[in-house]
């Protein structure tokens, strides 16, 4: 009983954080024109990995300036074809209209910081 009152408080706990898809292809497309930083993460319902990644996102938002930040539901066929992504928590960085980096299931503040710093 105990296992099972542990598993389900970890489970509200981990999937707390709201998510939402916010990549919309017009605003991504206007983001690089006019020369902007583009940070693109993909999540699943359910995921705690993407939330903990959306949560250090969330953060990097008020760190970060002239940097657009997209989040969106892999499931969302058309966004994952798109940007080629096959997994959640794939979190990927745009500088110049091109892909700079990528990542799968990184959820290191230093890493996801160090990443978005050398982008700029």
């Amino acid at each position: 009983m105990k296992n099972v009152l542990i598993f389900i408080f970890c489970l509200f706990a981990f999937n707390a954080y709201s998510k939402e898809t916010t990549f919309d292809k017009k605003l991504f497309d206007k983001a690089q024109s006019e020369g902007k930083i583009v940070v693109v993460s993909s999540w699943i319902k359910y995921c705690s990995s993407c939330a903990s990644q959306l949560k250090i996102l969330d953060k990097a938002k008020n760190d970060f300036k002239n940097i657009e930040f997209f989040t969106f539901e892999v499931t969302k066929n058309e966004i994952a074809s798109l940007l080629n992504v096959q997994y959640q928590t794939t979190l990927l960085i745009f500088k110049d209209n091109k892909e700079v980096y990528r990542s799968i299931g990184e959820t290191s503040r230093e890493a996801i910081y160090k990443a978005i710093k050398s982008s700029i």
